[in-house]
């Protein structure tokens, strides 16, 4: 029966009712002793009566009473059926939220869970009724007020409800249906993980407006929460990963405390976007006569962005997400929008003879306007002074705080012949076909001849072999020998160069398996500030992938993805990782995005296809291996579309692709007939070829699917001693 105004409770009269709890109903009251006003948690008549349910209840309590923390709602006492607890105006936690502001009351919500956890007290009844949002009077921002912390475990289950997707379950199960983990709903022990995975519901929600698992009923609801993964959320992929990760089905696969989840949401949320200074560097224009100075109008932008980067509290775009827009029709607020950013340079050149005209203009994306322009009219000599001098000007009119020492450079600069060949054969690797990487190697090699001192001509060299072996163009003991001369006469030059030492980490991993020393190079390559994107990602997908680290993995190359949202490179190693992590509709959604931005991406729709197979759907694998089959005749693709077909019952089209590397002779031959098998189901078969192929130093190609399909089998020991990965 509700209680009237003006009931006491010992020294406690009651004013108002508030609504109803997880446990019974709540009152706003007047401790008369104090002269202050609290909430009274009036508790079920059978749990107030049940002697030894009160005698636990009781004690918990107290435990939860020792909490200090200024996100948990305080309890000041505790009665015979009641709980006397802090009185806290706001409101119930509600999405959609802007990020900042979500990431903000993420993280208020995770440092509080953290320090119930270290006292060793779950809620296991996180849900956003159970969070109250308040605004002080000193502050426009909104506080996080974590309610019910311990007591859902002891709640007495509700007789009816209209959503009772959101009501309390108890006895066997106990939780909130569209908020509690797995394990949870199934009645198994709990830890720490069950709340960090409903905290990721809490978080998803507050982020999208919907619940991350619906249903018209419990029983729905439930069923989504152990079997369905939630639709994508519309935010920057680290935090879009780090919520994934907390949703994980299996608690290993989540963060392990929620110190983890805290220190995670801190780094998203060091420098919020969209008050850290940032700019984007685009592409600048060729206005020559014969518009053939691509070439040097990138290398003009990709330079000033290297020098841009090496200034303390900017936010610099990578190149390939800036240079997603080349020729594109639409306005900078839209661009900067894309790449959250708040300024963009963009420029021209036009070359007449040895005459070089450059104009730059800064402008603020919010309103359009021009924060500084400039034209330069140089002899062409004067290219490295163009370049300096640009970025010092940009970096005056963003009116940044700089370093005492000036932007970093290479050591040595090269002369203007040798660079030009490199800028060429770096415009050449990009598209990466046969016919323009043998260009870029030409390029390359141009480059060296005319200076033979140049670092990144020789590393530049060294990354040709790496793709031609990848393409099966060479080789593979020819290219990795060449990979390694030219990575080590770059460090000759330069010690620390990044792009080398990432080089000689790719051999290591990539070949020889050798992972000690994969991640020595990769940990040098990164040694460099500002660590470079590409580096991340490199070290999440060909290191931290390949070892089975799958979590770590999806942190880099999510933080790559944060500085260069629209590498497709990126973009599809974070699909390789959603892969990897078992989270197969989510790795779809991802390849297919890669694909929608070039539908020419031939490693997007190689993964999309492996993805299908892994899934057991044919007809969609075998629509995704006719479009590749006019697109790529390298042994690995030939053998993986003979596979897909010979499944999907064309066995004569199969033997067709299959017939030039049956016999195994051909560089790639090997993993191809691996892979082959492995999609057929003939698992000895692939073993056998597996073995082959490592014996023959090939580069073992789609390591994740083999890692997917063996890992925990009877074939695992073996492949993990071939491969030197832990048994």
């Amino acid at each position: 029966m509700p209680l009237a105004a003006g009931f006491r409770l010992g020294p406690f009269e009651i004013v108002a009712p508030l609504g109803a709890g997880g446990m019974g109903e709540v009152y706003r009251a007047r401790d008369t002793r104090l002269g202050r006003d609290v909430a009274i948690k009036v508790l079920p008549e059978a749990f107030a009566l049940d002697r030894d349910r009160l005698r636990r209840f009781e004690q918990e309590a107290r435990s939860i009473a020792a909490l200090n923390h200024p996100h948990i709602c305080q309890l000041h006492d505790v009665g015979p059926g009641y709980l006397v607890l802090e009185y806290v105006q706001g409101d119930v936690l509600r999405g959609p939220m802007a990020v900042e502001d979500a990431v903000r009351l993420a993280r208020q919500i995770a440092s509080a869970l953290e320090a119930a956890h270290e006292r060793g007290i779950l809620h296991r009844d996180l849900k956003p009724a159970n969070v109250l949002v308040t605004r002080g009077s000193a502050s426009a921002e909104t506080t996080a007020k974590l309610l019910d912390f311990g007591i859902a475990k002891l709640m007495a289950a509700p007789s009816d409800g209209a959503d009772d997707a959101t009501r309390t379950v108890a006895g066997a199960v106990i939780g909130t249906a569209a908020y509690m983990s797995p394990e949870q709903a199934e009645g198994k022990r709990l830890d720490a993980r069950s709340d960090i995975f409903s905290f990721g519901a809490v978080v998803y929600e507050l982020l999208s407006g919907t619940r991350a698992f619906a249903g018209q009923s419990t029983a729905q609801v439930v069923s989504a929460v152990l079997r369905d993964d939630p639709p994508a959320l519309n935010v920057p992929p680290p935090l879009e990963g780090l919520v994934s990760r907390c949703l994980a089905k299996q608690p290993g696969r989540r963060f392990q405390t929620m110190a983890e989840v805290r220190a995670a949401l801190e780094q998203l949320s060091a420098k919020p976007a969209d008050r850290q200074p940032s700019i984007a560097v685009l592409p600048f224009a060729d206005m020559s006569e014969g518009q053939d100075q691509a070439w040097f109008s990138d290398g003009l932008a990709e330079e000033i962005i290297n020098a841009l980067t090496h200034i303390p509290g900017l936010k610099v775009t990578a190149r390939t997400s800036a240079f997603a827009f080349r020729g594109k029709e639409q306005d900078i607020k839209t661009i900067a929008d894309t790449l959250r950013v708040r300024t963009i340079l963009e420029g021209s050149i036009r070359r007449a003879g040895n005459r070089l005209r450059v104009t730059a203009q800064l402008i603020n994306a919010e309103d359009g306007y021009h924060l500084w322009s400039e034209r330069y009219d140089r002899d062409l000599t004067d290219i490295f002074a163009i370049q300096d001098e640009i970025a010092r000007a940009i970096t005056a009119a963003l009116q940044i705080k700089l370093s005492d020492t000036p932007p970093a450079q290479e050591r040595r600069t090269p002369n203007v012949a040798a660079y030009e060949a490199y800028l060429r054969g770096r415009l050449c690797m990009f598209k990466m076909s046969p016919d323009s990487l043998a260009r870029s190697r030409q390029f390359f090699e141009q480059a060296i001849a005319l200076d033979s001192d140049f670092a990144r001509a020789h590393s530049g060299l060294g990354e040709y072999f790496f793709a031609a072996a990848g393409l099966s163009l060479t080789p593979t003991r020819d290219a990795v020998e060449q990979m390694r001369t030219a990575a080590r006469r770059a460090l000759q030059i330069d010690s620390s160069l990044p792009e080398a030492h990432t080089l000689l980490a790719m051999i290591a991993s990539t070949y020889e398996f050798d992972w000690r020393e994969a991640e020595r190079e990769f940990g040098l390559a990164m040694a460099v500030e500002p660590v470079a994107p590409w580096a991340r990602d490199n070290y999440g997908a060909f290191y931290l992938l390949q070892v089975g680290r799958v979590e770590d993995a999806g942190v880099e190359i999510a933080r790559a993805l944060q500085e260069d949202p629209l590498n497709l490179l990126f973009r599809l190693h974070w699909g390789t990782y959603l892969y990897a992590a078992g989270r197969d509709d989510e790795a779809v959604r991802q390849f297919i995005d890669v694909l929608d931005i070039d539908q020419d991406f031939s490693l997007g729709r190689i993964w999309l296809l492996t993805v299908y197979v892994a899934q057991d759907k044919w007809p969609d694998a075998h629509r995704e291996a006719s479009h590749l089959l006019a697109r790529d005749p390298s042994p690995l693709i030939l053998s993986m579309l003979a596979g897909v077909f010979h499944r999907s019952g064309d066995r004569d089209r199969s033997e067709r692709l299959l017939e030039p590397v049956r016999d195994g002779s051909r560089p790639g031959a090997a993993i191809g007939l691996a892979i082959f098998h492995l999609v057929c189901g003939e698992v000895d078969e692939a073993v056998l070829w597996l073995e082959k192929a490592v014996g023959r130093y090939e580069r073992v190609a789609m390591l994740p699917l083999l890692l997917r399909r063996f890992v925990g089998s009877s074939h695992w020991p073996k492949i993990a001693t071939m491969l030197n990965l832990p048994g």
